[in-house]
C-alpha cells in the first residue's frame, strides 16, 4: 500500500514537473521590437542630382539635361509717331517770331512815325536795318525808296506807316520766288534732296525734322546718313528715322560718304519711297576736300536719280559769318534753297534778306524752336507780320 503511494506521488511530481516545464516553453512573452531602420537619403529631383550619382537602370546612367538660359528681354520696337502735315505751320509758329522779332519791327515803326525825319533819324534807320542785318546793299535800297514815300505822303498816321514798312520789308524778301520744295517723285525714281551746311548750325537735326513733316504730309522717305566723319550723326538720324517709321542708310564711321549716298538711293527705288533725304558731311577746314567730296557725293547720286533740292543750312544766330559759310557751299554745289535755322531766337531776322539777295536762292524753311514740328515752309507774309506785330 505504501508502494502504491509512493509510485503515484512520484508519478504526480513527474506530472508536475512537466506541466511546468511546458508552461515556461510555451508561456506567452513580449514581442521583440522591430529592427531600426537607418534614415534613407532625401530622393533628389531628376533635375536637380549631382552629377554621377544617377540610378543605374539596366546598365544606362541618367545624365543631368543641360540648364535652361534665361529669357532674354523682350525689346519693343520704337513707337511710330504720326507728324501733322507741314501746311500752316509757320502761322501756328507766328508768336514764337513776333517774340524773337517784334523789337526789331517796333523799332522801325517808331522811328518812321516821328514828326520830323531828319538826316540823323534816317541814320537810325539805317542803322537799325543792318543792325538786325538785313545786309548793306539791300538796306540803303530801302532808306532810299522809304525816303521818297514819306515826301510824297507828307503827313502819317501809324497804319500808314505800317503800312509803308511792310511793302518795304516784303519787297525785299520778294514774296514771288519759288519756295517749292521738289519733292516730287519721278514715276518709279524718288525726289532726292542732298542737305548740305557746316557743321554745328542743325543740319542733322534739320534733316530729320524734314523727313518727319514728308511723312506728316503722306509721302514714303528713307534717310542716308552720309556725315560719316560726325561719331554721332548717324546715330542722330537713326532715332530721327525710327520715330517716324522712315528707314535709315549708314555706313561704317568714317567711311565713304558717297557710298552711303548711293546705297540710300537705291534704297529708296527699291522700296519705291518718295523722297530719299541725304544728311553730309560739313567740314570747312578744307574748302578743296569738301568740294571734291561734295561733288561725288552728288555725282554717285545721279548715276541713280536726279538730285531735286540742295538745301543749304544755316544758323540764323551767326549772321554775317553765316554769309560767308553760305558763299563758300555755293561755290561748291548748286544751290537751291536755304534752310534757316534758329530763328526764333535771334533779332536779326534780316538774314533772310541778306542771303538770298547775295545767293539768288529763296529761303525755303526756317526752324522756329527745339521742338520736332519746328521746321517750317517759309511764308513771308506771315514773317513780316510777326516782325511789325499786330
Amino acid at each position: 500500500m505504501d508502494g502504491y503511494l509512493g509510485v503515484i506521488v512520484i508519478v504526480a511530481v513527474v506530472a508536475l514537473l512537466a506541466a511546468g516545464g511546458l508552461f515556461l516553453l510555451f508561456r506567452p512573452g513580449r514581442k521583440a521590437a522591430p529592427p531600426v531602420k537607418p534614415p534613407e537619403a532625401p530622393t533628389l529631383p531628376e533635375e536637380k542630382r549631382p552629377a554621377g550619382a544617377g540610378e543605374e537602370d539596366e546598365g544606362a546612367t541618367t545624365t543631368l539635361p543641360p540648364p535652361v538660359k534665361p529669357a532674354e528681354p523682350v525689346v519693343l520696337p520704337p513707337e511710330i509717331e504720326k507728324p501733322p502735315p507741314s501746311a500752316g505751320r509757320m502761322v501756328k509758329l507766328r508768336s514764337r517770331l513776333a517774340r524773337s522779332q517784334s523789337a526789331f519791327g517796333r523799332g522801325l515803326l517808331e522811328l518812321l512815325s516821328r514828326d520830323r525825319l531828319d538826316d540823323e533819324v534816317w541814320d537810325e534807320i539805317e542803322e537799325s536795318l543792318i543792325t538786325a542785318d538785313v545786309g548793306v546793299a539791300p538796306t540803303q535800297a530801302m532808306v532810299e525808296e522809304l525816303r521818297t514815300k514819306v515826301k510824297v505822303l507828307g503827313s502819317r498816321t501809324p497804319d500808314e506807316v505800317r503800312k509803308l514798312l511792310r511793302e518795304q520789308l516784303l519787297a525785299q524778301i520778294n514774296p514771288d520766288l519759288d519756295r517749292t520744295l521738289h519733292v516730287q517723285k519721278h514715276g518709279e525714281r524718288p525726289a532726292v534732296v542732298l542737305v548740305v551746311g557746316v557743321n554745328g548750325t542743325g543740319k542733322t537735326t534739320t534733316t530729320g525734322k524734314l523727313a518727319r513733316s514728308l511723312v506728316g504730309d503722306g509721302k514714303k522717305v528713307v534717310l542716308g546718313a552720309a556725315d560719316t566723319f560726325r561719331a554721332a550723326a548717324a546715330d542722330q538720324l537713326q532715332t530721327w528715322g525710327d520715330r517716324v517709321g522712315a528707314d535709315v542708310v549708314r555706313g561704317p564711321e568714317g567711311g565713304d560718304p558717297a557710298s552711303v549716298a548711293f546705297d540710300a538711293t537705291a534704297r529708296g527705288m527699291a522700296e519705291k519711297a518718295d523722297v530719299v533725304i541725304v544728311d553730309t558731311a560739313g567740314r570747312l577746314h578744307t574748302k578743296t576736300g569738301l568740294m571734291d567730296e561734295l561733288g561725288k557725293v552728288k555725282r554717285v547720286i545721279e548715276k541713280k536719280a536726279t538730285v531735286d533740292e540742295v538745301l543749304l543750312v544755316l544758323d540764323a544766330t551767326t549772321g554775317q559769318n553765316g554769309m560767308r559759310q553760305a558763299q563758300v557751299f555755293a561755290e561748291v554745289v548748286n544751290i537751291t534753297g536755304i534752310a534757316l535755322t534758329k530763328l526764333d531766337g535771334t533779332a536779326k531776322g534780316g538774314i533772310v534778306i541778306s542771303v538770298q539777295r547775295e545767293l539768288g536762292v529763296p529761303v525755303k524753311l526756317v526752324g522756329l524752336g527745339e521742338g520736332p514740328d519746328d521746321l517750317a515752309p517759309f511764308d513771308p507774309e506771315v514773317f513780316v507780320d510777326a516782325i511789325l506785330g499786330d
